[in-house]
């Protein structure tokens, strides 16, 4: 059925999958947050879910009503920042562990935040993961619908962190994580200049990039957004105890979303495409590491 260039094709199977990720969005936080500090009488954790589906679904009503995908990357980094706050306002005063890790939360969804709004915008404003499904309200819903759920269990540790009953000393798990988390963010923040650099340069046009740490690893921001998940779950082991153990998700969810799902099978799809029969590219994918870095090896 479509309507003004509207589709509701398919809309009971697409409800049916908000519907599902909605509860297992709201169950997870349930039971990982079941031990946090209490919200109006609820889960911290809990409620922070709650906050984090009350922003997508009130930002995909614009979108849908404008076909716009303009501000769906824009919302998630959002929907972060509210949850975090959130958090703080349920836990408040924050020991030092939580306030740490409430800080690395927001810079890292400031700074990749604003260069997803910039790329969007420098593209013209469309993401063609969206071209089709925009024009489908219902299949549009889903995909603002589990944007609630990615933030849901990435922020799982950092939430249980921050709203913690019983705080932790800053012990070796914290510098241990904070460690990783400094490097996996240096990862991230350098390689996504580093191709802007490259791509805004016209003598690159057409070509992939292979300098700084992209000759390190063919994904070094997939890597360094792994690993900064990773120092913060490290940084979250003293507090957890029973269901709070489900926040070992964190990082294992962003691994297999960035390697399986939305991130190097898509890119590397894209790139095959564009460069099969470079013998360079070829050379690239079989001498660089696809995510884990390695120092680029001499020619010899």
């Amino acid at each position: 059925m479509e309507k003004g260039g509207v589709s509701f094709r398919h809309a009971p199977r697409s409800l049916a999958v908000v519907a599902l990720a909605a509860t297992l969005g709201l169950g997870f936080a349930a039971l990982a947050g079941g031990e946090s500090a209490r919200l109006e009488g609820y889960s911290a954790v809990f409620v922070c879910a709650l906050v984090a589906f009350a922003v997508n679904w009130l930002a995909f009503i614009p979108a849908a009503l404008f076909k716009s995908d303009r501000f769906y990357d824009t919302t998630g980094a959002l929907t972060y920042l509210t949850v975090i706050a959130a958090a703080c306002l349920a836990a408040w005063p924050l020991d030092s562990r939580a306030a740490v890790v409430a800080v690395m939360v927001a810079i890292w969804t400031v700074r990749l935040g604003s260069f997803l709004f910039t790329r969007i915008h420098a593209s013209g404003g469309t993401d063609q993961r969206f071209a089709k499904i925009k024009i489908n309200p219902p299949r549009f819903l889903v995909a603002w619908t589990l944007q609630a759920v990615w933030v849901i269990f990435t922020a799982s540790a950092a939430l249980i962190i921050i709203t913690a009953p019983d705080p932790a000393p800053l012990d070796g798990f914290f510098w241990a994580g904070a460690l990783l988390w400094v490097i996996g963010f240096a990862f991230e923040v350098i390689a996504d200049e580093q191709k802007r650099r490259f791509k805004a340069d016209p003598a690159n046009e057409g070509r992939f990039i292979t300098s700084g740490l992209w000759a390190w690893s063919q994904h070094p921001n997939y890597f360094g957004e792994i690993t900064l998940w990773l120092g913060i779950l490290v940084i979250a082991l003293p507090l957890l105890s029973g269901w709070s153990f489900l926040a070992i998700i964190s990082p294992v969810f962003v691994a297999l979303l960035l390697t399986k799902v939305s991130g190097i099978n898509l890119l590397d799809g894209i790139a095959k495409k564009r460069w099969s029969d470079d013998p360079a590219y070829q050379t690239y994918r079989k001498t660089t590491p696809v995510l884990f870095p390695r120092p680029p090896r001499a020619n010899g």
